[in-house]
């Protein structure tokens, strides 16, 4: 611990920098506060006037945390704090499958517009997307399949209760794991 350090405020702003990063693996974290610290001690600020100042121009330390972070973001994924649009695909996603079977117009536009964003999104991998565009076709084709093979004349109150679940349940199930993944 150097005189640095010892300063009120600048304990403050790194605490501030540390509690904003405690998402980072400790030692990027551990190398970003002494990159700080350097900072501060090279810019010879000696009042309190002068260290304010010094502050100041690092930014505020949400701001320095923020950048640390998407610093620190897998090559091909973007940061997920704060992802509407992750969380409008999975909406879309969930309730395709009920929508197909209320309106199938209404439902194959939200698959559609579930798949594009989710095909889209730099938040999953490609074996992420491959699972959540399969959860969200399923429905469709086994409606499809049974179609075709002329189930529609026989379905029953027991088939139409299977139908319903699977119709929530599956499409449900991909978006909960695609916004599991995302959260990662």
């Amino acid at each position: 611990m150097n005189a640095t350090d010892q300063n009120p405020l600048v304990a403050a702003y790194l605490d501030a920098v540390a509690r904003e990063t405690a998402e980072l693996p400790a030692d990027r974290r551990a190398e970003l506060l002494a990159d700080l610290r350097e900072h501060i001690e090279v810019s010879g600020a000696e009042g309190e006037e002068q260290l304010r100042a010094v502050l100041a121009g690092l930014g505020e330390p949400r701001t320095v945390a923020a950048s640390a972070l998407a610093e620190e973001a897998p090559a091909g994924r973007a940061p997920v704090s704060g992802t509407g649009r992750g969380r409008l695909t999975a909406i879309l996603l969930g309730a395709s499958g009920v929508l197909l079977l209320l309106n199938p117009w209404v439902g194959a536009l939200a698959l559609i517009a579930a798949l594009v964003l989710l095909w889209s999104a730099p938040l999953w991998t490609g074996r992420q997307k491959a699972l959540g565009t399969a959860a969200g076709v399923a429905v469709p084709v086994v409606v499809l399949l049974g179609a075709l093979l002329g189930a529609a004349s026989r379905i029953g109150i027991v088939e139409l209760l299977l139908m319903l679940v699977f119709s929530l349940g599956v499409p449900m199930l991909g978006a909960v794991l695609l916004l599991r993944a995302a959260r990662r």
